[in-house]
């Protein structure tokens, strides 16, 4: 039996700052905005470095899995600034309720600051399964209205400044532009507006149209997709700062939206139900929820493609690309959902993929690593390089990695912009037979009288 840990009332809403881990930073802060709507005090953490990890494995078992090593890190290395007044902070954590053991992260926690000496810290759950029903954070419909809207919000945003930063003529532009709406909305959703159906979809054209206004000058780049285990494949903390190095190293980077895995998350259950036995609502209850975020999706993808943005394809195109590749049946963790992302990327154009995982975590060796052979049957020009991320992985050695794959990137985009290139030398250089000036015949001279 768990001993008896301090948990998150309802009073402690008034009283209590929550703080926040930072996985997804462009998301998670719009996130934070709707918990401060709901009266929620929050921070969203951004203490990073290799104390963190340090501190994560001075109190939780170095076995364990690597995001909850920093995750619980970063809590304890921010209870240890001295930045927060102990005895009213809280901290939040998510539990998925399925097989990844991310649904245990707050017994890990909990445990850890018990160890560390804060043992009187509360811990809220953000779960959509029950698993912690005496929690003082209770899951509304308007505050998971307001947490769909930001989601929604991020990954337009992120898919924007990803795809323009590259090409700017100014460089800052797409990260001022990306800044500059993510105040815009923040203080909209603290004002307890713009995250309705109706305003989402009015917000997306505008967006795209804004982004698409910044000068540009689009020239061939090695374009690279990033999947993987979700905490860290959108973390800079967990995949140090992976973004910011393929950026550096002139790529367009491809980081498939968060709101896809929320998605995978809903299907999976009438999945479920329908391989292995379940009622009729059980079976289908998932179409109607998909449904309804098809049409915010449907707006998304149209607003990018009408400003000459790369749109992805939709959940359900995505789910009808993996059956068949892998069963449908495999849910754990990120499952066929990391299977079918590879296989959209390498579809679209962006066939370099760094396919990052925790070192240990099984679903993703399995349909992430595991499926990268399959991958490569089906489409020979994937370049795919698997990416261990452990305390033990040194930072070097998956750069250097990284560098090989984009080696292999970089040779084949110029043996394709060279094949583009040489058709149309070929038609300039057609030769024109030499026209010679005509000269008039000369008339006979006269011999003789």
């Amino acid at each position: 039996m768990e001993p008896n840990y301090p948990k998150f009332t309802s009073e402690m809403k008034k009283t209590h700052k929550i703080l926040i881990p930072n996985m997804a930073p462009v998301q998670f802060r719009m996130l934070a905005a709707a918990f401060e709507q709901q009266g929620y005090t929050c921070e969203l953490l951004g203490n990073c470095g290799s104390q963190v990890a340090e501190k994560g494995l001075k109190y939780v078992h170095n076995d364990t899995c690597y995001p909850a090593l920093l995750v619980i890190g970063q809590f304890l290395d921010a209870l240890e600034s001295g930045e927060y007044d102990l005895d009213h902070t809280a901290l939040i954590i998510s539990q998925t309720g399925g097989g990844c053991r991310a649904s245990n992260y707050i017994h890990l926690l909990r445990k850890a600051l018990v160890r560390a000496g804060y043992g009187n810290i509360p811990v809220a759950s953000l779960n959509f399964s029950g698993l912690e029903k005496d929690s003082g954070f209770p899951m509304t419909l308007l505050l998971l209205r307001q947490l769909l809207a930001a989601i929604y919000y991020g990954d337009m945003l992120v898919t924007l400044k990803a795809q323009t930063a590259p090409y700017e003529l100014h460089k800052g532009d797409a990260a001022e532009r990306q800044e500059k709406w993510l105040e815009d909305i923040c203080a909209q959703i603290r004002a307890g507006r713009g995250y309705t159906v109706r305003e989402v979809k009015a917000a997306m054209p505008k967006m795209a149209a804004d982004f698409a206004s910044i000068p540009m000058h689009r020239t061939p780049k090695v374009k690279v997709g990033v999947v993987g285990e979700i905490y860290v494949k959108y973390s800079p903390l967990g995949n140090n700062g992976l973004e910011d190095f393929l950026a550096s190293q002139d790529c367009e980077v491809n980081l498939p939206g968060l709101m896809g895995f929320v998605e995978y998350c809903v299907y999976n259950p009438s999945e479920t139900a329908r391989l292995y036995g379940g009622t009729f609502f059980q079976r289908h209850m998932s179409d109607l929820l998909l449904r309804w975020f098809a049409g915010t999706e449907k707006v998304m993808l149209k607003a990018l493609k009408d400003n000459g943005f790369h749109a992805p394809m939709s959940f359900k195109e995505l789910s009808k690309l993996a059956d068949g590749v892998i069963g449908m049946g495999n849910k754990m963790g990120e499952g066929w959902l990391l299977t079918a992302e590879m296989m959209e990327l390498v579809q679209t154009g962006y066939e370099n993929i760094v396919c990052a995982q925790p070192f240990g975590c099984l679903p993703n060796h399995i349909c992430g690593k595991g499926m990268i052979n399959k991958i490569r049957e089906l489409y020979p020009q994937a370049n795919i390089t698997p990416i261990d991320y452990d305390p033990s992985a040194t930072l070097v050695n998956q750069e250097n990695r990284i560098k090989l794959m984009l080696a292999v990137g970089r040779e084949r985009l110029e043996e394709k912009t060279s094949a583009d290139v040489l058709p149309m030398m070929d038609a300039a250089a057609v030769e024109v037979p030499l026209q010679m000036p005509k000269q008039e015949a000369k008339k006979p001279e006269k011999v003789g009288a």
